[in-house]
């Protein structure tokens, strides 16, 4: 007799194509109403709210009521980062139109795994803070180095409140479509939240991409040294 959690339960779940494309939007670590959703999926809002219910019973995905709104999004970061892993491992979908070419093209540039950043800037971040030694790797994690904590601190990025967060405070994520880590928990996304306080960054609102501002194209050349 097989004991112990029940994998297969999950992977139905996500496996149904509708709910596979509800999880990937919430990947952008926000909330957002069954209808945007139905949207994204292709499908009726009530069939969306179905397969939404079906999600928030297996505690794959919460929801946060305001008034007679109803909003959705993924149950913890954990969640995102299997989803994450998820998508390392599927084939690139078939591209059948130009605005189908330009949203692939725009998430893989640049975008959010969940609460932190992904895609070749997060890649090019990462890989900025390792050359100056800001960064090291540790096993299968990252460590910020002294030189690396100044860094953060005259980034305006306050260490003393990361490391209070309730989950892990910094370690590497597999990005999935540049086949390499970048960095990940409370340090990545408090770095994600400073380029957008900083409005070097700015989410795209109807996919999980993010684009660089003018501001941020110089910006991000002067302080990690990465053309855009």
């Amino acid at each position: 007799m097989i004991t112990g959690p029940n994998v297969a339960a999950v992977a139905k779940l996500i496996s149904e194509p509708s709910r596979a494309v509800i999880l990937t939007a919430l990947l952008d670590g926000r909330f957002h109403p069954a209808s945007s959703l139905a949207y994204v999926a292709g499908i009726k809002p009530q069939t969306a709210s179905f397969h939404l219910k079906k999600m928030i019973d297996a505690n794959v995905v919460r929801v946060e009521k305001h008034g007679r709104h109803r909003y959705y999004g993924l149950q913890n970061h954990e969640i995102a980062e299997v989803l994450e892993s998820l998508l390392s491992l599927a084939p690139k979908v078939e591209v059948k139109s130009f605005k189908q070419d330009s949203n692939d093209k725009a998430i893989r540039y640049a975008r959010t795994c969940y609460d932190h950043l992904a895609g070749q800037l997060g890649v090019k971040i990462t890989d900025s803070l390792l050359d100056n030694d800001f960064l090291k790797p540790v096993d299968n994690t990252f460590k910020l180095t002294p030189e690396g904590e100044k860094f953060f601190r005259d980034f305006e990025i306050d260490l003393g409140q990361v490391r209070k967060k309730r989950r892990a405070y910094i370690h590497k994520c597999l990005d999935w479509s540049e086949r390499r880590h970048h960095l990940a928990g409370a340090v990545g996304n408090a770095l994600l939240d400073r380029l957008i306080d900083l409005k070097w960054i700015e989410r795209v609102p109807t996919i999980r991409a993010v684009k660089i501002t003018p501001t941020g194209k110089s910006s991000l050349k002067e302080v990690f040294d990465i053309e855009i």
